[in-house]
């Protein structure tokens, strides 16, 4: 592995991560608050700062660990990792059924809007001629649509106790929806036999692309 070759792509993931990552959970306290639930306020989890909401393992550990076996193996993949879950105590929601859905949608909503943020910054690097600058940058907004579209996808999958399966538990019938609520013992290892059988890669394969495909012909590039 080239060291130096990791050590740039490293500088370049790091910030996209961090925000991708930190500002997704941080949009479920602020939701949270607006419905009534004050859990996170008073933890001060309702932060735009990064430090409030890094897990060690989450946010450093496990991204570089997929960047460097991304390396070793000199193939690609699908860069995440997460922070430390804000705290929601729905049952302190004004409606706690219909809310958990939009408390729930938050995370996902804040990643769709960074990779607008990214993409537009890309478009603004590529107006500059390439440089020590404009090169950076765009190769930084493309760490950051890659990274940003990652998580807005994964956490949409219906899964307990991802976004998605909250808001599908928030749509189901009552009964339904307590049934189903009580898989989410069951989520984190089905996402890990996902992940490590490729069957996790191969699901988002064709999302990520067809996403992908969707902001280029958005944002002309």
């Amino acid at each position: 592995m080239d060291v130096s070759n990791f050590v740039q792509t490293l500088a370049i993931y790091a910030l996209p991560v961090l925000f991708a990552i930190t500002l997704h959970e941080a949009a479920h306290g602020y939701v949270a608050r607006h419905f009534g639930d004050l859990t996170a306020y008073a933890q001060g989890r309702i932060s735009l700062n990064p430090a409030r909401h890094i897990d060690l393992v989450g946010t450093i550990l496990v991204p570089i660990a997929i960047l460097v076996v991304s390396k070793l193996a000199g193939a690609g993949g699908y860069l995440f990792g997460w922070a430390k879950p804000v705290p929601v105590n729905y049952s302190a929601l004004k409606n706690p059924k219909r809310d958990m859905m939009w408390v729930a949608a938050a995370g996902p909503a804040s990643n769709l809007v960074m990779t607008v943020a990214w993409a537009l910054l890309y478009k603004l690097g590529s107006s500059f001629p390439a440089g020590e600058y404009s090169t950076p940058l765009k190769l930084m907004s493309v760490a950051g649509i890659e990274v940003n579209v990652v998580l807005m996808l994964l956490n949409l999958l219906p899964i307990l106790p991802l976004d998605g399966g909250r808001i599908v538990a928030s749509l189901l019938p009552a009964r339904a929806s307590w049934q189903y609520s009580r898989l989410e013992p069951w989520g984190f290892p089905i996402l890990l036999l996902l992940m490590f059988s490729g069957y996790l890669g191969a699901i988002l394969a064709p999302m990520v692309r067809t996403s992908f495909r969707l902001i280029g012909t958005v944002f002309h590039f």
